[in-house]
């Protein structure tokens, strides 16, 4: 969690993004939006595949948010098919490339087998470190800290938890992030400018940037543009220049 300081690294050590626009992208060449999602899921493989050589140690990926299950039934589930065929395909190249990966959110919706497979690759990449890669399917941040609190309000019931103790790490360490820093920088692809219950306690002091470019056509030249302008920001959290 991040802490108030005149001091910060100017590399974004992690780096948070929404991929937003596949459906747009496919739309616009009269595709079915599910060849945007399938597109978009190439694009990953790509970002993540460089990232760690733009000094990227942590990504996190908006992949599904609890407000999407509102879209289509076809589109849902195209997307949950397109989440499965991707750890299915990526485990041993993940591994293969010192990936870690694991999955934030809420699971219990997600359908059994994919849960396995979650459970899987989380298994199977938890020892390494070039990468952290966590993917947020059916995640939403107002969701996640509700979730917190419940758990807390249960701790305090069964009288394991102090209300008076109650600080900020203290909640931290309830969140499906526990053990993830804070983003420094997020990314928003498509042009809109809202930030859609997306870590919204963990970035409280990320620096954000918004980009016109639809998901699929966001390019690592792109990504390290955005990292460039990152690095000459000053980040005061909260703090004056001395």
């Amino acid at each position: 969690m991040a802490t108030e300081t005149s001091a910060a690294p100017r590399t974004a050590s992690h780096v948070a993004i929404i991929m937003d626009g596949n459906g747009r992208w496919a739309t616009k060449r009269g595709w079915p939006r599910l060849v945007g999602h399938r597109k978009g899921a190439e694009r990953v493989k790509e970002i993540v595949h460089l990232a760690p050589d733009m000094g990227i140690r942590w990504m996190t990926l908006y992949a599904f948010s609890t407000e999407n299950w509102k879209r289509s039934t076809e589109e849902v589930l195209g997307l949950m098919s397109i989440f499965a065929r991707y750890i299915q395909r990526e485990a041993d190249s993940m591994a293969a490339q010192g990936v870690r990966m694991r999955f934030i959110g809420d699971r219990s919706r997600l359908a059994p087998r994919l849960q396995r497979l979650m459970s899987g690759i989380e298994a199977k990449t938890a020892h390494l470190t070039r990468l952290n890669l966590t993917v947020a399917i059916n995640y939403g941040g107002r969701d996640e800290i509700l979730r917190a609190a419940r758990a807390l309000a249960i701790e305090v019931a069964e009288g394991r938890f102090d209300p008076a103790a109650l600080t900020e790490a203290a909640l931290s360490q309830r969140l499906d992030t526990q053990d993830i820093p804070d983003p420094d920088l997020v990314i928003r692809t498509s042009g809109e400018t809202r930030t859609s219950n997306f870590l919204p306690w963990q970035a409280a002091y990320a620096e954000y940037e918004f980009t016109e470019t639809l998901w699929p056509d966001f390019s690592p030249a792109e990504l390290e543009g955005i990292l460039r302008r990152f690095s000459n920001r000053e980040r005061r959290f909260g703090g004056v220049k001395a």
